[in-house]
């Protein structure tokens, strides 16, 4: 184990998330842990401001882990979401919603937030991110091949970063690429260094 992550040398890390890009970032920084998915409801009231659901969720998918943590675990939820002018872009669930989706963020701004909540059998944390992204013009072509080909059904605001869509898409990025993508690895890492 690293010197500078020793404080979590006996630590298991459990991701509850079925996100291959989440466990593939998380892999990144040469941690082992266990993926436990979680299915739940992911329905968020009505009130709640959109600068806040990535929280809420996240901290929901925590409090719903249905096994109690022992002293050497610790739990990492997460969950991203992308507003644009106020509004949340979930998970597309059909090809014209994914259209629609990519069609308004097209030419625009928009805001990516990702959530991280870590607790273990005494404590929990939950940090933020957020960052800007900037689309060019995407052709309707361009968008009918990327939902056809990528079929980005299970991400928020229909696109990934990583794949093509992103490629070919993306002018400009304040903030984090890995928030974009799900996954505030500078975060993450801070936050297991110091964590007791």
């Amino acid at each position: 184990m690293k010197p500078f992550l020793k404080n979590i040398e006996k630590k298991s890390l459990i991701l509850a998330s079925a996100s291959p890009r989440r466990q593939e970032l998380l892999r990144g920084l040469e941690l082992d842990f266990t993926v436990k998915a979680l299915d739940i409801d992911e329905h968020v009231p009505a009130d709640i401001p959109a600068e806040y659901v990535a929280a809420h969720l996240s901290k929901l998918k925590s409090e719903s882990y249905p096994d109690t943590l022992k002293e050497d675990e610790i739990l990492i939820t997460s969950d991203t979401v992308v507003i644009e002018n106020g509004h949340i872009l979930g998970k597309p669930q059909s090809e014209q919603e994914a259209f629609d989706m990519l069609k308004s963020l097209s030419g625009a701004v928009h805001t990516v937030m990702t959530a991280v909540t870590f607790r273990d059998h005494k404590r929990s944390v939950t940090l933020e991110d957020q960052a800007e992204v900037t689309f060019r013009f995407l052709e309707e072509e361009e968008i009918w091949h990327y939902i056809r080909e990528y079929k980005p059904f299970d991400k928020a605001g229909a696109y990934g970063i990583q794949e093509w869509i992103g490629f070919i898409g993306i002018q400009s990025i304040q903030g984090s690429y890995f928030t974009v993508m799900g996954f505030p690895l500078h975060l993450v890492y801070e936050q297991l260094k110091k964590w007791t």
